[in-house]
């Protein structure tokens, strides 16, 4: 074989072999081009979509993690039409977003998203590039499908809990400071279940922490636990700001069950227990809430822990992020409608 012969082997070698770990790569870590968003000018995905605009307010809410494999072979990231999903969302709707169903249009776009014990086992750097691929660009889509499509430059409330808390967070960072027109329609974000840090606000001076009860434009934030917690609670990082959601300030006073407007309870499949009449059971003198800023969580300590804070295979027991919304429930409504309020007083224009 001749010397020539020899060397176009090794270059068609080469250049097969450089390809094929670009492919490779690729597969691995697509770029963020070939990430496509699902549609949303389909109404099948969306959780919420209001036949007509009744409120003047629209609330954009995005549900937490609802997917979980049942199995080692199931796909970390469910997709869009997950039945198991998508079930769930509807049961974390009921619970959460209701208490804004008085005040506002509901949006609720479906989205894909990570299995939970998978994507809180990460740490924060693994999380983020795992959330910044198909369930971000989800978000991000159905938001601007949102704005531009179903808004028509009302005021709107942003609300989640959890991963969609999480995922507010970006809309908050990205979205929002690239439009600020919209931010400055933006009456308040309810970021529950997730933290919102000291380093997130100074990274995002556009932002703004909430200090009372009739502040607009302000970031909510807080997580519910018990005075005792057996382990580390996975969705309270450092710096964690902390607002009391019965009285909505932000030092350490306790704020007695008896202050609370009232609390609504769960069944087992997460279900939401109702009276008589077929509507919520309204629990009084349930939660009381405390806020401790060293450890940058919501105290809850009349709640019995055996019974509402067991503890799972994501949390630890004492911790009860499933009732940060059911705990202060009415507390939220009352607490949306006077911001609401407001903001229409110091928005002449609308």
């Amino acid at each position: 074989m001749s010397m020539r012969r020899k060397r176009s082997i090794i270059v068609a070698i080469t250049v097969i072999l450089t390809f094929g770990i670009i492919a490779s790569i690729l597969l691995l870590y697509p770029a963020e081009s070939t990430v496509k968003a699902t549609d949303y000018s389909l109404p099948d995905n969306w959780l919420s979509l209001p036949d007509n605009a009744e409120y003047n307010i629209d609330v954009f809410y995005l549900y937490p993690t609802t997917y979980h494999r049942i199995s080692p072979d199931d796909e970390v990231i469910c997709g869009i039409d997950n039945t198991l999903m998508r079930t769930n969302a509807l049961s974390a709707y009921n619970r959460e977003a209701t208490a804004f169903e008085t005040v506002g249009n509901i949006y609720a776009p479906y989205y894909r998203q990570p299995d939970a014990i998978t994507s809180l086992s990460l740490s924060e750097e693994e999380k983020d590039e795992l959330l910044s691929g198909v369930t971000k660009e989800d978000v991000f889509a159905a938001f601007d499908y949102y704005i531009e499509h179903y808004n028509n430059e009302r005021p709107f409330i942003l609300a989640g809990h959890s991963l969609g808390s999480n995922m507010l967070l970006y809309l908050l960072s990205e979205y929002m400071k690239e439009h600020p027109d919209v931010y400055a329609r933006m009456v308040a974000s309810y970021v529950i279940g997730y933290s919102v840090t000291d380093d997130y606000l100074a990274e995002n001076p556009h932002l703004k922490f909430a200090e009372g009860a009739d502040d607009t434009g302000v970031v909510i934030s807080y997580n519910t636990q018990s005075p005792m917690v057996k382990g580390s609670n996975p969705v309270i990082l450092d710096g964690a700001l902390v607002i009391n959601p019965i009285t909505w300030t932000r030092d350490g006073t306790t704020a007695g069950a008896d202050m609370n407007l009232g609390s609504i309870i769960l069944n087992t499949d997460g279900s939401v227990v109702l009276d008589e009449k077929g509507e919520f059971q309204r629990l009084m003198n349930f939660a009381d809430a405390t806020i401790d800023n060293e450890m940058g969580a919501l105290v809850c300590s009349t709640v019995d822990v055996d019974t509402w804070g067991k503890g799972n295979a994501v949390f630890p027991e004492g911790v009860f992020h499933g009732f940060d919304y059911p705990f202060y429930y009415y507390n939220i409504r009352e607490n949306v409608a006077n911001r609401i309020s407001q903001f229409f007083n110091s928005h002449s224009k609308y």
